[in-house]
Parts: C-alpha cells; sequence; structure tokens
C-alpha cells in the first residue's frame, strides 16, 4: 500500500540513476504510509492514509539550484538555493472518479550532490532521505520546535531503515 509517485526531471546539470530512483520511490512511498498507519498522528486518520495508499498521488519534481532558489524566493521569501521544497495540495480524497493528487516535492538534485559529498555517502542515499522528508512535510509534519523535529526526524529514520537506506 503505496502512493503514487509521478517523477520529473526539469534540469540537466546533475546524472540521476532513473531506475534506482523510481524502485526506491515505490519502496518509500510504501513504508511511509506503513509508518504512518502503525504509528498514527493525531492530525491523519487511518481512513485517509489508506485512501493515500490506495489512490493518491505525488509529484516528485527534480531542479536544479537556480530553480530551486527562484521558487524558495517565491513560495517562501527566502533568497537562497535549498534541498528541498514541499506543497501539500490536498490531503482530503475528492470524490473516487476523480484523479487525487495530494502533494508535491520539490528537489534540488545539484544539492542532493553536494550533500551527500559534506555527510559522507551516497548521492541516491541523499534523494531518498530528501524524499521522505518532503513527504512528511506533505503529510503535515515540521521541525520548527524541538519536540516536532524530534518526531519527523525519528519517523524519516524509521522509513529509511524500513526500506534498507539506513546510515
Amino acid at each position: 500500500m503505496g502512493f503514487e509517485v509521478t517523477i520529473s526531471n526539469r534540469q540537466r546539470r546533475a546524472v540521476v540513476d532513473w531506475q534506482w530512483l523510481s524502485a526506491n520511490v515505490a519502496e518509500l512511498s510504501e513504508q511511509i504510509c506503513a509508518n504512518l498507519v502503525r504509528r498514527l498522528p493525531p492530525h491523519l486518520n487511518r481512513q485517509q492514509i489508506k485512501q493515500i495508499g490506495e489512490r493518491g498521488s505525488l509529484s516528485l519534481i527534480l531542479v536544479s539550484n537556480r530553480q530551486i532558489r527562484t521558487l524558495n524566493r517565491q513560495w517562501r521569501g527566502k533568497d537562497a538555493a535549498t534541498d528541498v521544497l514541499s506543497f501539500p495540495l490536498d490531503l482530503q480524497a475528492p470524490p473516487v472518479e476523480l484523479p487525487w493528487e495530494f502533494g508535491e516535492v520539490i528537489i534540488s538534485v545539484e544539492k542532493a550532490h553536494e550533500q551527500a559529498d559534506s555527510f559522507g555517502h551516497s548521492v541516491e542515499r541523499e534523494l531518498a532521505f530528501l524524499f521522505v522528508h518532503g513527504c512528511l512535510h506533505v503529510f503535515g509534519f515540521d521541525h520548527e520546535v524541538a519536540e516536532e523535529e524530534k518526531e519527523m526526524f525519528g519517523r524519516q529514520k524509521q522509513i529509511l531503515a524500513a526500506a534498507g537506506l539506513g546510515r
């Protein structure tokens, strides 16, 4: 039970292993749903998560630092490149006959390369981390205060480990 992920590459600066990414994004979407069901957050219910897993879809968009900087400035008022941006669209399911895209996650592939080098792990592992981080934001998690950060980062660690992508 994992939501569908549509991947779009809108950058040409960095190489992406498409086979690895598509296979692992599918596994991560399953692990995200499983984690949410296992430890139900107070702002979501089991029926929402079930519906998301059965018929929801999310867009994953890969961009350059220049592109993500423009989006970060436009949507968050921060004139700097960032690693990931998340846009929740609608966590309430529309009627069954309508498609349901519940969010977008936008990742700077250049930042993923930079951070992978800095943290000493693979670019693929960094892309997986950023995807999970972005998805949790779509699902209403945040890390502005210590308690929220502990909850969100704990879930990220569990999801990545369950997908075989832990540190």
